[in-house]
């Protein structure tokens, strides 16, 4: 039996089996969630789908997965050099990878590939700054940069967020500024709004959204039910799911929150390993989550790839492998919520 309207949570997903679609509850009414996803698989994989890229973690390499299917990933290129805590977004056709720290550096480089083949990123602009410890997300057309730790050497995190155009070329510009200095926090993004959270110069529980397509500060968006620090986070068009990553130790936590409204977090479930500043790769059915340190920080990485279904409230499930151990890396997807 349904529910009346005013008994149904913010954020519900259902099967409508009149239309045979998805669709989740937001603003009083049922709308249908998007599930098509392009089709970029090869002639091995099983069920082609999404693409999942992973870049960086104190290496150069990029992997790439079929995010519908599970399997261990697959070789698709090169980053200019070999690069860690950097930030990754992405639209339907591009992946993007911006600041980061190459050797002692902080690197204002951003660096792009294209999902639908396979080969080495090329140039597409800078940051106004170098900067390490960023925080990525997108829609389908802007790639947000937030927060970090700057260059010169500050170990002093920013409140400061970039933009980019992602169909162009260029610098990014000033979008505007986070609630506080962030810096190796989570992001993603719906088609309308971005939320940033965790701060690994002082570990909150803070979450801050920017709508996207518009310039200007961000709001408070409420609270996660743990303090964070390297977390990573996916959405589809009405829920994100975030993990904790560190508050002073590992942690597998998983919340999730209606990212159409405000609110604190929810508990989802676990990771099968806790670990912090890992790949980040959604699709509009399934978070991806891949890699990342466990203690201490650079001396133990991990290839470990699991993955929770957005329409159910469980523990993650082993997908396969990286090609190598990496932590400080950073993921994205041609087909997550924003697009």
């Amino acid at each position: 039996m349904s529910l009346p309207p005013s008994e149904v949570p913010q954020g519900a997903i259902r099967f409508n089996t009149d239309s045979q679609r998805l669709e989740f509850y937001a603003q009083g009414e049922w709308w249908v969630m998007s599930t098509d996803t392009p089709n970029l698989g090869t002639s091995a994989d099983s069920t082609p789908g999404a693409r999942g890229l992973s870049g960086g973690g104190g290496t150069d390499r990029i992997d790439y997965i079929n995010i519908s299917s599970t399997g261990d990933a697959i070789d698709f290129g090169n980053l200019s050099t070999s690069i860690q805590i950097i930030s990754s977004f992405g639209s339907s056709t591009r992946a993007f990878w911006a600041g980061g720290r190459e050797g002692s550096t902080r690197t204002n480089r951003i660096q792009k590939v294209t999902f639908a083949s396979t080969g080495d990123a090329t140039d597409f602009g800078d940051l106004g700054t170098g900067k390490d410890y960023p925080m990525g997300a997108s829609n389908s057309t802007r790639g947000l940069i937030a927060g970090g730790y700057p260059h010169p050497g500050s170990n002093s995190g920013t409140n400061s967020v970039e933009y980019v155009t992602m169909a162009s070329t260029g610098a990014g510009k000033d979008f505007g500024y986070l609630t506080g200095a962030r810096s190796g926090g989570g992001g993603t993004s719906n088609s309308t709004r971005s939320i940033f959270y965790g701060n690994s110069q002082s570990v909150t529980n803070i979450v801050d959204f920017f709508t996207i397509t518009t310039l200007g500060d961000a709001q408070s968006f409420g609270e996660l039910s743990f303090s964070s620090a390297g977390g990573g986070a996916n959405t589809n068009s009405v829920r994100a799911v975030v993990i904790a990553g560190n508050d002073g130790a590992n942690r597998n936590h998983i919340d999730y929150v209606t990212i159409t409204s405000t609110g604190n977090g929810v508990d989802f479930g676990d990771l099968t390993l806790a670990r912090r500043f890992v790949a980040a790769m959604g699709s509009p059915t399934r978070s991806v989550f891949a890699g990342g340190y466990t203690n201490p920080e650079g001396a133990l990485n991990v290839n470990n790839i699991d993955y929770v279904e957005f329409a159910t409230l469980a523990d993650a499930i082993d997908f396969g492998d990286l090609t190598n151990t990496r932590g400080g890396t950073a993921g994205c997807s041609n087909a997550h919520g924003g697009l």
